[in-house]
C-alpha cells in the first residue's frame, strides 16, 4: 500500500511513477477523498473545541448557582453534529482504504520503463555450453514424461479437472527429490526454513496483495474464510504482520516449500499441455524482512541465491528484468530467471524476484523499531522462487533428455534417488547407467 502522506506531499511524482506501469493510473480521486476527509476532520476538531469550552461554562455557571438548560441543549447539538461527521469521515476513509488496496505499487526508478513483456531487459545468460547436451530433436517433457510414464495429466483431470497433473512413480521422485534438494541448498545459504500453513485468511492476503484486487484468481474453501495459498510468500510473509521487531533481529530469511494453487493459467490456448501452467503446483520460495538501506543488496542476493538452483542443476537460464508495464502489482523490481526449454527454443520463467520495498510491510502492518531514531518504521520484503519445481521438472526432462526413451538424473540430485539410480527409462524403470 501507498503512504498517503506520500502521495499526499508528492501529488505529481506519483501519479507520474505509476503511469509509467499504466497510462490511465491516477491517484486524483484519493487525493480528492483526502482532501473531503480532512476537511471534515478540522471541522469536528473545531466543534470539539467549542464543545470543550462549553462544558467549562456549564461547570462554572452550576458552582454560582445559574441555569445551564440552554448551554445544555447547545452541547447536546454540538454532540450531535461530531457524531455526524465522524460518521461521514469513516465512510470516507473506508473509500480511500479501498482504493489505496487496489492501487499497485509504484516501480523503482531504475526499472526499465516499457508497457508489456516485449520491453523487458536482457542482462544476461548463463550456461550456454550445457545446450550442446540436447539434440535437435528434443521431445516436449510432457511427450517425453507420457513415454517414461511418469506425468498422467489424463487421471490428473479425471480425479479434479483441467490443469492437473497426475506424477508418478519416478516422476514423482524427481518432484521430491528437487524440493528436498533446493530446501537443503537454501538452509545451507542462511535461510531458516518453515513449514507454514497452507491455507490462509483474508488478512494474510491482502497484507502480500493477492486480495482484493486478483481474488478470482485464488482458489477459496466454500465454509471458512480460508484460501488456498496460492505461493508460499503468503503465509510466510504474514508470519510478522502486526509485528514490531527489533532491530537486531533483521534480516529475516526464510524458505518455505508449498504447493500453490491458482486458477489463473495464463492466456486461453497457451499452455495447455504440460507443467508449465497448472492450477496446483509445489514452490520452493524464498522471502525476506530487511532494513530499508539494506533492500537493494538483500534483493540481489536473494536472486544469486536462486540462480545457484539453476547452476547446481546446470541447466541454461536467462535474467531479464522487468520494465515497468510487466512488473507485478506489489513489486517496485523485479528479476525474472528464465530457463532454456530446448523443445521449443525459447526462455520460460522460473523464477520471480521481486523487491516490494514497504509496499506489503504497509498493507500487513510489519515494522521493525529503528535503532538510530527509537521509532517504528516499515520493513522491506523481498521474495523470490527458489524455484518453481514443476517447471523444474520439465527443464529437466527437456535438457537431460537423451532421446525419447531415457532421461539423465541431474547429478546433484543422485543423492536423493534410492540403489544407485542415474537416469529415467522408458517403460517406468530406473536404472543404473
Amino acid at each position: 500500500m501507498l503512504d498517503i502522506k506520500r502521495i499526499r506531499e508528492n501529488l505529481q511524482e506519483v501519479n507520474q511513477a505509476l503511469q509509467k506501469r499504466d497510462p490511465n493510473l491516477s491517484v486524483d480521486a484519493i487525493i480528492e477523498i483526502d482532501a473531503s476527509r480532512r476537511q471534515l476532520l478540522q471541522e469536528e476538531e473545531a466543534l470539539r473545541s467549542q464543545r470543550n469550552e462549553l462544558t467549562k461554562e456549564i461547570g462554572q455557571l452550576k458552582k454560582e448557582g445559574q441555569n445551564t438548560d440552554q448551554i445544555q441543549q447547545d452541547t447536546k447539538a454540538i454532540a450531535d453534529k461530531i457524531k455526524s461527521l465522524d460518521d461521514r469521515k469513516s465512510l470516507l476513509e473506508k473509500d480511500q482504504q479501498v482504493l489505496l488496496l487496489d492501487l499497485p505499487n509504484t516501480p523503482h526508478p531504475e526499472t526499465p520503463v516499457g508497457s508489456d513483456e516485449s520491453d523487458n531487459v536482457e542482462l544476461y545468460t548463463w550456461g550456454d555450453e550445457f545446450k550442446k547436451r540436447c539434440s535437435d530433436t528434443v521431445l516436449p517433457h510432457w511427450e517425453v514424461g507420457a513415454n517414461l510414464d511418469i506425468l498422467d495429466p489424463e487421471r490428473g483431470v479425471k480425479v479434479a479437472q483441467s490443469r492437473f497433473t497426475l506424477m508418478k512413480g519416478p516422476g514423482a521422485q524427481l518432484e521430491r527429490a528437487l524440493i528436498n534438494f533446493m530446501l537443503d541448498l537454501h538452509t545451507g545459504q542462511g535461510y531458516t526454513e518453515v513449514l507454514p500453513p497452507f491455507l490462509v485468511n483474508a488478512d494474510s492476503m491482502i497484507g502480500t496483495g493477492q486480495l482484493p484486487k486478483f481474488e478470482s484468481d485464488m482458489f477459496r474453501c466454500r465454509d471458512d474464510a480460508l484460501y488456498l495459498t496460492p505461493t508460499a510468500e503468503v503465509p510466510v510473509t504474514n508470519l510478522y504482520r502486526e509485528e514490531i521487531l527489533n532491530d537486531a533481529d533483521l534480516p529475516i530469511h526464510m524458505t518455505a516449500y508449498t504447493p500453490c494453487f491458482r486458477r489463473e493459467a495464463g492466456a486461453p490456448g497457451k499452455d495447455t499441455r504440460g507443467l508449465i501452467r497448472q492450477h496446483q503446483f509445489n514452490k520452493v520460495e524464498l522471502v525476506k524482512l530487511v532494513r530499508p538501506e539494506d533492500s537493494e543488496s538483500e534483493h540481489l542476493k536473494l536472486r544469486e541465491d536462486a540462480e545457484r538452483v539453476l547452476q547446481q542443476l546446470e541447466l541454461p537460464y536467462r535474467v531479464i528484468e522487468l520494465c515497468t508495464g510487466d512488473i507485478g502489482f506489489s513489486a517496485a523490481r523485479c528479476y525474472d530467471l528464465e530457463v532454456w526449454m530446448p523443445s521449443q527454443k525459447v526462455y520460460r520463467e522460473i523464477s520471480s524476484c521481486s523487491n516490494f520495498l514497504d509496499f506489503q510491510a504497509r498493507r500487513a502492518s510489519i515494522k521493525y523499531r529503528n535503532k538510530e531514531t527509537g521509532k517504528p518504521a516499515f520493513v522491506h520484503t523481498i521474495n523470490g522462487s527458489g524455484l518453481a519445481v514443476g517447471r523444474t521438472v520439465a527443464a529437466i526432462l527437456e535438457n537431460y533428455q537423451l532421446n525419447d526413451q531415457e532421461v539423465v538424473i541431474p547429478q546433484v540430485l543422485l543423492p536423493y534417488f534410492k540403489n544407485g539410480i542415474k537416469s529415467l527409462r522408458v517403460q517406468n524403470e530406473c536404472t543404473v547407467r
